[in-house]
């Protein structure tokens, strides 16, 4: 499995249309993510997402009419103002949908981001992922077939949580498996994505050691436009040996 090529792309449901999708089938992508994070809107206007749950709806039944059978929705838990019967509304809307995987990540809020910035001026400090929570994610991914296949951690997580990926039989993200275990090459494009390169080194008696060498996007999207093909001979240059 680990050794099987990934060709995976994460989504925001406003920015998909079915042209980028024939693209993507075009180009061998086998693996999407349509993220909706939560199916309320009041918290996604609130957190400043941009789409709508109609539009997650909407995104997701045209992708899987243009043939995709492995689509991966992203949400978290602990959001602000959300309560648990918020996080099992979420989970009844997706099971209509019915995904090939599912992502539960705990909300992790850096102070530089738009979110912390909300949330330090407005006082709102109503916001953390529980046990219970979690466990209505994890019944939730259950009963549509799925079972946990990886999980990490990452700082200021809201209740010490991990991010939990589930999926269904043969529906793994090996990019997910490959990016925590680091252990293979991995090319990524987009604006602020991170491409590396994983080389094994074996000396003269025996002993093996790994270097891992990387290059980054600028974040920026305008910018990441503006300077692709900066972008593009970084990874030449990365690779060129």
């Amino acid at each position: 499995m680990i050794s099987a090529p990934c060709r995976n792309l994460p989504w925001r449901a406003d920015s998909i249309t079915q042209d980028k999708l024939k693209v993507m089938q075009r180009h061998g992508v086998t693996r999407i993510s349509v993220n909706p994070q939560t199916m309320h809107q009041k918290t996604l206007d609130l957190i400043g997402r941009r789409h709508s749950v109609r539009q997650v709806v909407d995104t997701f039944h045209m992708a899987r009419k243009a043939g995709f059978d492995n689509i991966n929705m992203d949400i978290i838990l602990g959001l602000p103002g959300e309560t648990e019967e918020d996080v099992r509304s979420t989970i009844e809307q997706l099971l209509v949908l019915a995904p090939d995987s599912l992502t539960v990540h705990s909300l992790a809020v850096k102070r530089a981001s738009a979110l912390g910035k909300w949330i330090e001026e407005n006082g709102v400090t109503a916001y953390n992922n529980t046990e219970k929570t979690m466990q209505i994610a994890a019944l939730g991914a259950q009963s549509m077939g799925m079972s946990p296949y990886y999980l990490y951690r990452q700082k200021n997580m809201s209740g010490n949580f991990e991010n939990v990926g589930y999926c269904t039989e043969g529906k793994y993200g090996i990019y997910n498996i490959l990016i925590m275990e680091e252990k293979q090459t991995i090319v990524a494009l987009g604006a602020g994505s991170i491409t590396k390169k994983v080389t094994r080194r074996t000396a003269a008696d025996g002993s093996a050691d790994t270097l891992i060498e990387r290059c980054e996007n600028v974040k920026e999207v305008a910018q990441y436009i503006e300077r692709i093909e900066e972008m593009v001979e970084r990874k030449r240059g990365l690779f060129r040996d």
